[in-house]
């Protein structure tokens, strides 16, 4: 019997819900649950102890053999090691990611080695606390690194980075009370250091040194973060960084200490306490531009036996010194151009034994000099290293320019009043 036309529309309406309903229960059962990627492999780390099913080491040791990406997720509120981890390693990559509440790993009873081994490329760690190690946090050894809220503490080193240890992130993490924060032995290539805290820190928060200028490119981009407390905030010698935009309060050394070549500073605050703000010490070619100074006991800027740095655009207030320009190679001088001070507590500017270009360079109402310019005489004799500043429409108010018998004397469009 033919089936009515009211009959084959019902009958292939049924067949296109089941079609729906039996895409649903694949969509289902095929879904991505957060936190994770397609092909993705997730270990769960169950046991705080140091060993054993359910513990961090046989995590590691299973994302090593899996042949797809791996998430170790830490599910344990503490995590105590004895005996040195086996290291990162898997083409695919390993994200370790620790609960809503953290996962502290308590390194104290490990003997030497660093806490975490970065070998392989592709390793993303997120949300853990490493304490107490008596070596290294995190040793990074490999490309393509992103670490995020995540803090080290009581460490030598937070984190070292190896020269090959390009494409990194460390972004929101917290660096306290270690001997260095984080160390680079080169200029890392896509090397991005965003949004951290540093505090406390025995020799410097970063630390990017090297004995020879490191000329295969790139920078490290050092931006946005914030330094309390540091016996120097950020240290760079040979390694080219660009630090902006980070905040640096009470250092008891100095904020920035800058040698060799490759260094850029700009846009930074650097306030209180009694370190000098920025010190540029046989650096070459250094840029030092648009920085707040406030607060300081000693100097905002000091360059010492460097040649062919700019010092521009800079506003130092409330604080001992403005710049101070000692010793410099008056072949290649460093100029100072377009910077205020204001209401230093001696002189705005000192210049010992040094030639730089002083241009279009304020000084309002210091309390001693505007400008000072005296040879260098070493001690117990020697050769005497003269003074002679070229100076060009700088204005000098509220305290007249001084210089010693004998040295470089003001141009005329030098305003003093």
């Amino acid at each position: 019997m033919p089936l009515s036309r009211r009959s084959t529309v019902s009958i292939v309406v049924f067949v296109l819900l089941a079609a729906f309903v039996g895409l649903g229960y694949w969509y289902q059962s095929h879904k991505v649950k957060p936190g994770q990627v397609a092909n993705n492999t997730s270990i769960d780390v169950t046991t705080g102890n140091d060993r054993g099913p359910g513990s961090l080491r046989e995590a590691i040791f299973k994302a090593t053999a899996a042949t797809n990406e791996v998430t170790i997720s830490l599910q344990v509120p503490k995590i105590t090691l004895a005996t040195a981890l086996p290291p990162f390693v898997n083409a695919q990559g390993i994200r370790m990611i620790a609960g809503e509440n953290g996962t502290e790993i308590d390194a104290s009873a490990l003997p030497d080695g660093p806490v975490l081994d970065v070998s392989g490329a592709n390793v993303d760690i997120e949300g853990v606390r490493i304490l107490n190690c008596k070596a290294t946090g995190i040793v990074l050894r490999a490309e393509r690194f992103k670490l995020q809220t995540t803090s080290i503490e009581g460490c030598d080193v937070g984190i070292d980075v190896a020269e090959n240890a390009d494409q990194l992130m460390l972004e929101r993490n917290h660096f306290a009370k270690n001997r260095i924060g984080v160390r680079f032995a080169a200029s890392n290539k896509n090397a991005m250091v965003v949004k951290n805290q540093f505090s406390e820190h025995r020799d410097a928060g970063i630390w990017a040194v090297r004995s020879e200028p490191d000329n295969r490119g790139g920078s490290i981009s050092i931006r946005d973060n914030r330094f309390d407390k540091e016996r120097i905030g950020i240290l760079a010698a040979n390694v080219s960084v660009i630090m902006e935009r980070n905040e640096l309060l009470d250092s008891r050394e100095a904020a920035m200490q800058l040698m060799g070549t490759g260094a850029v500073a700009r846009g930074n605050r650097i306030s209180r306490g009694p370190a000098m703000g920025i010190v540029a010490e046989n650096a070459q070619a250094a840029v030092i531009e648009d920085n707040e100074f406030d607060g300081l006991e000693a100097y905002g800027v000091m360059l010492k036996s460097s040649a062919d740095t700019v010092i521009r655009g800079n506003r130092i207030h409330n604080s001992g010194y403005g710049l101070a320009f000692v010793l410099g190679n008056q072949r290649s001088p460093s100029s100072a151009i377009d910077n205020t001070i204001i209401e230093p507590k001696f002189n705005g500017i000192d210049v010992i034994g040094d030639s730089p270009i002083l241009r279009g360079n304020q000084v309002m109402r210091p309390r001693a000099l505007a400008l000072k310019v005296v040879d260098y005489q070493p001690e117990g004799g020697g050769e005497r290293v003269r003074s002679a500043p070229f100076l060009e429409g700088n204005n000098f108010s509220l305290g007249a320019a001084t210089v010693a018998a004998g040295d470089a004397k003001p141009s005329r469009d030098t305003v003093q009043r």
